[in-house]
């Protein structure tokens, strides 16, 4: 039996369907406030933040510098929403979505497009 490494481009099209899925939760109007009231909405938020941060670090496994911005604190942040070190409080998950989702989205469809047109990511 061949030991395979694991296909980088899995865990990124698990990054983008997390991202899309926080995306198409979230309020039409993207309000905090209707955001800070919604219990289901933030832990669904919550689980996809913990799915992208699992993603990450199987990927830091294979490529320890691998080009994705604080790929390192996605990490983290997916280990303190699991093992309950911190909460995340409503202000830091909406920070989050507002401000280093769009750009970690962006990263992740630019990476996929690379490896697609020359059939490698990095």
């Amino acid at each position: 039996m061949q030991n395979k490494t694991p296909d980088i481009r899995v865990y990124l099209k698990d990054i983008e369907l997390s991202i899309a899925e926080i995306f198409a939760f979230l309020p039409e109007q993207r309000d905090f406030f209707e955001f800070q009231k919604d219990l289901k909405t933030r832990k669904a938020v919550e689980r996809n933040i913990e799915i992208i941060g699992e993603a990450m670090n199987r990927i830091l496994k294979i490529e320890p510098n691998f080009p994705i911005d604080a790929a390192r604190r996605i990490v983290d942040t997916r280990n303190r929403i699991i093992h309950g070190y911190d909460s995340l409080s409503e202000d830091v998950l909406w920070l989050i979505i507002v401000n280093y989702l769009p750009n970690l989205e962006k990263q992740v469809k630019e990476l996929l497009t690379r490896e697609n047109n020359n059939g490698k990511i990095i």
